[in-house]
């Protein structure tokens, strides 16, 4: 009996220890199962991550590409004068209002000094005709009336050489010389203001440009670092000024050298009809004294 019971011990030992055994390798594997599920939706995660990060990152780089294309329409449809107006208010009111009133002022003298060449541009193989007829008909107060009724310089010389014709040759001669002079000194006038303008509008440029880098350094100095945007606006602002100067200069450059070479061509039309002048006048002299 005492035997007996001894085997059903060891077998009910021996029958537990393997259930024990089976049950941890149950509950083993179940662990496992579980881990390696996480681990396939962790990574399952970070692949839905990863593809939601691409698709905000394409996304940003079409929108930010967008905007760019839309900014970029936008300053294709702006007009030239528009786009002028933004960079004069960038520059600054104080100098590049100077700059403007130095433009305005020379364009204002260059208006009036083309209109008043270009009435001033007349015929003067015309007018030498019509004061040799008159001389021939009706003598020098003939002459003297056909150039008063004709407006220009070079009738204005002919007036005064007629006016002196009594006294001799060379006195017309002086005469014309002289008054030559007067009316050269017409058409010059205001000729050395737009110059003026001319070499005045780059240095005012110049000058706001020292004035806007003085002004970016100060800028850094009070941040206590370069900041690119601190520079780069002060720069901007200073080289503004430098074009809108230029600009100008450039301008007044091309129309004062209209006017100076408009000028001289009536200073030569009147020095080659007051010769003309002359020897009519010595012509009809002589033929007075032979008359």
């Amino acid at each position: 009996m005492k035997k007996l019971l001894t085997l059903f011990a060891i077998a009910s030992f021996l029958t537990f220890g393997i259930s024990n055994r089976s049950f941890a390798q149950e509950e083993e594997e179940a662990i496992t199962e579980i881990v390696d599920s996480a681990a396939m939706a962790a990574e399952k995660a970070a692949e839905e991550a990863e593809a939601a990060a691409e698709k905000a990152a394409a996304d940003a780089e079409a929108a930010a590409k967008q905007e760019a294309d839309a900014a970029t329409a936008l300053e294709a449809d702006k007009s030239f004068h528009q786009v002028l107006k933004e960079k004069f208010i960038e520059g600054g009111p104080e100098f590049m209002g100077i700059v403007l009133l130095c433009l305005i002022l020379g364009l204002a003298i260059v208006i009036e000094r083309i209109i008043y060449l270009n009435m001033a541009t007349n015929n003067s193989s015309k007018l030498l005709a019509n004061v040799e007829d008159a001389l021939n008909s009706g003598g020098v107060d003939a002459a003297k009336e056909v150039c008063r009724n004709t407006s220009g310089p070079v009738a204005s010389i002919f007036y005064q050489g007629l006016d002196r014709s009594h006294e001799g040759v060379e006195m017309v001669e002086k005469s014309v010389v002289s008054y030559g002079s007067v009316q050269m000194g017409l058409l010059e006038k205001g000729v050395s203001w737009i110059s003026l303008f001319i070499a005045l509008a780059p240095m005012l440029g110049f000058m706001g440009t020292v004035i806007g880098m003085i002004g970016a350094f100060d800028a850094i100095e009070a941040a206590g670092d370069i900041s690119p945007s601190l520079v780069a606006g002060g720069i901007k602002i200073a080289l503004l000024t430098t074009v809108f100067g230029l600009i100008v200069a450039i301008i007044l450059q091309i129309f004062y050298n209209y006017i100076v070479a408009k000028v001289d061509s009536i200073v030569n039309d009147m020095e080659n009809a007051s010769i003309s002048l002359i020897d009519l006048l010595v012509a009809h002299e002589l033929k007075n004294k032979k008359a």
